[in-house]
């Protein structure tokens, strides 16, 4: 370990490291051009005056190359630029020498001496710093790639010192701040410029590359990506030092597409989780796994994970207990794994008489819009007849908070799926809850979820293309699933029973500008193509979260409610009831939810 330690490369050794080989190169240099200047006819003898010219002179010129901070640069980045730089300092500490020498400082010491060892010492010490940056352009493989650092800040020095150590296959070269109008500061001895800097660092040392420190919320983040790679810049990193494994990350569309809510309280959905039993269906599913780790991470007594895929349950579950074996888990740890479907009623209001929960969060449903178009039965009884089945039997278990993940195709539905949902969210609203508080969250699409556009792109551009879009006009509102979830849970901690909240989704994104952010991403504009496939069945060019405006405001601008919808609950059991059995499911669907205009592609 002090062995490792003691080789392991840094600033203060490589400082020490050239100052030596400097001293020994310009002593080897001077006695080389003491004999070229007498034919190495005459020997020189070591007085004391010689001696005090030779440390004089090499102590000048050490003190040059550190004021033109030679030092601080490693030997395989050692470029045109330093070399400048020290070809200078040899001129500012050889005139200094030379004019010591003519006013008598250092009798008889020749000034021909002195022109040499100018050259010879130029030559050598110039040679030296440029010899492993030759050797390493000669083998591509180990050459770490120059750039920039994006952020003036503790995690750029983490950085840079990764670099030095050759953790990393960059070497940053300067650092961009974009509160700084003019350089002059430095990070671990590398300079920073501001933005207005970065053509000209980009044009002077090649750059192709730049690495973020500093977190950016959406707009400024895709401005930023714009911008870079408009002039020239081909990969951009997001640094995490948090990640042993992977320091740097490439940026993803997940990066340029989040938006960070600004009312997020944490402290309200710790009050509303901790110390509660959960049971979260669908807890294997894209929305239902980030509840179930959001609930751990709030301090949840107990979670009830209930899923009907064995491979989802024990994926989630896996995740959850990586120092506990499947084997050990039972009803006396804090988790519980149940594979179990929604459809199945008596076993489902037997598990909950059983645990009690205290909030049960309703993540289970198919949302696959072409699916549900083609299997409107299986969507039925799954999204309306399962749903029911969770509600009656929470309000018959006395669960005080029944959570309903909705969706925005609820809104002025044209397909299956989205009609079925605003069936379960007419049912939430006026069963007779009892003692139970019913609350539902609607919101739009979740970026990376299962069956969304964006892996689905990814999978196209890593197969070489071209990219599908449906139509050209098509939008769809885009939230990370960790921030979804947490504005469901916060919309939960605030409910009263028969709200329908609706999340802030931010600004709805054209899928065709996002697929050419991501081709940008991928480094692919000028290689794939974007194909215009045709809408599907049961899809719709722009999707809502409202139906005119919000019935109000809640304390937090990113949760509104909408406005509740009346409907008779007898007359509502009766009408499913009818929908199961009837042949033409989109007519009877019609009549329960008037608003529901059918697109069948």
């Amino acid at each position: 370990m002090l062995k490792s330690r003691l080789f392991r490369p840094s600033n203060t050794k490589r400082i020490i490291f050239f100052v030596l080989v400097d001293v020994l190169v310009s002593y080897f240099t001077l006695l080389l051009a003491y004999d070229l200047r007498f034919s190495f006819q005459v020997p020189l003898e070591f007085s004391k005056n010689v001696i005090f010219a030779f440390i004089s002179l090499i102590a000048l010129k050490v003190i040059a190359l550190s004021v033109f901070k030679i030092y601080l640069v490693p030997w395989r980045f050692f470029g045109l630029s330093e070399a400048l730089k020290l070809l200078y300092a040899h001129l500012v500490s050889y005139s200094i020498f030379g004019i010591l020498v003519f006013f008598g400082l250092f009798a008889d010491f020749p000034l021909s001496v002195v022109m040499i060892d100018f050259v010879l010492s130029s030559i050598f010490i110039g040679g030296f710093r440029i010899s492993k940056r030759t050797y390493l352009e000669n083998s591509p493989k180990n050459s770490p790639k120059p750039a920039l650092i994006f952020g003036a800040n503790t995690q750029s020095a983490t950085l840079i010192k990764s670099a030095l150590n050759g953790e990393l296959p960059f070497y940053p070269l300067a650092i961009i701040d974009e509160d700084i109008k003019e350089q002059g500061n430095y990070i671990s001895n590398l300079k920073v410029y501001p933005k207005s800097a970065i053509k000209e660092l980009m044009e002077k040392h090649s750059i192709k590359s730049v690495i973020l420190t500093k977190s950016y919320a959406k707009p400024p983040l895709e401005n930023l990506f714009n911008e870079l790679k408009q002039i020239g810049i081909e990969e951009v990193k997001i640094a995490s030092m948090l990640k042993d494994d992977a320091p740097l990350e490439d940026i993803s569309i997940e990066d340029l597409l989040s938006r960070p809510s600004k009312d997020l309280d944490k402290e309200v959905i710790a009050n509303f989780i901790s110390g509660k039993k959960v049971l979260i269906t669908g807890a294997g599913g894209s929305i239902g796994s980030e509840i179930v780790r959001q609930c751990v991470s709030f301090g949840a007594k107990r979670v009830i994970l209930v899923e009907h895929s064995e491979y989802n349950l024990y994926a989630i579950t896996e995740e959850l207990t990586k120092n506990n074996p499947l084997g050990k888990l039972n009803a006396n740890q804090p988790l519980r794994p149940v594979m179990l479907s929604i459809l199945e009623r008596e076993r489902l209001q037997k598990l909950l008489d059983e645990e009690r929960p205290d909030i049960v969060m309703h993540a289970a449903a198919y949302k696959h819009v072409p699916l549900c178009e083609y299997n409107q039965k299986s969507a039925i009884e799954n999204n309306i007849i399962g749903s029911k089945n969770v509600i009656d039997c929470a309000i018959e278990s006395k669960v005080p908070k029944i959570v309903i993940i909705s969706t925005d195709k609820a809104v002025r539905p044209t397909n299956v799926m989205g009609a079925t949902k605003r069936v379960v969210e007419l049912y939430a609203q006026n069963v007779d809850s009892k003692q139970s508080e019913i609350v539902a969250v609607r919101f739009g699409n979740v970026l990376g979820s299962s069956g969304s556009v964006v892996p689905k792109f990814k999978a196209q551009i890593q197969s070489g293309g071209p990219i599908t879009v449906t139509h050209p006009d098509i939008t769809r509102y885009f939230m990370l699933i960790p921030e979804a979830c947490r504005l469901v849970l916060q919309a939960a901690s605030i409910a009263k029973g028969g709200e329908i909240f609706i999340l802030d989704m931010g600004e709805p994104v054209k899928i065709v500008d996002l697929a050419k952010n991501m081709l940008r991403l991928y480094g692919k504009e000028n290689e794939i193509e974007i194909v215009f496939s045709g809408l599907r069945p049961g899809e719709k060019l722009y999707e809502e979260l409202l139906i005119g405006e919000s019935e109000g405001k809640t304390k937090y601008p990113s949760i509104q409610v909408a406005r509740p919808t009346e409907y008779d609950i007898d007359k509502l059991n009766k009408d499913i009831l009818e929908l199961l059995e009837c042949e033409n499911k989109v007519s009877k669907l019609k009549e329960i939810v008037v608003e529901f205009n059918h697109n069948a592609g």
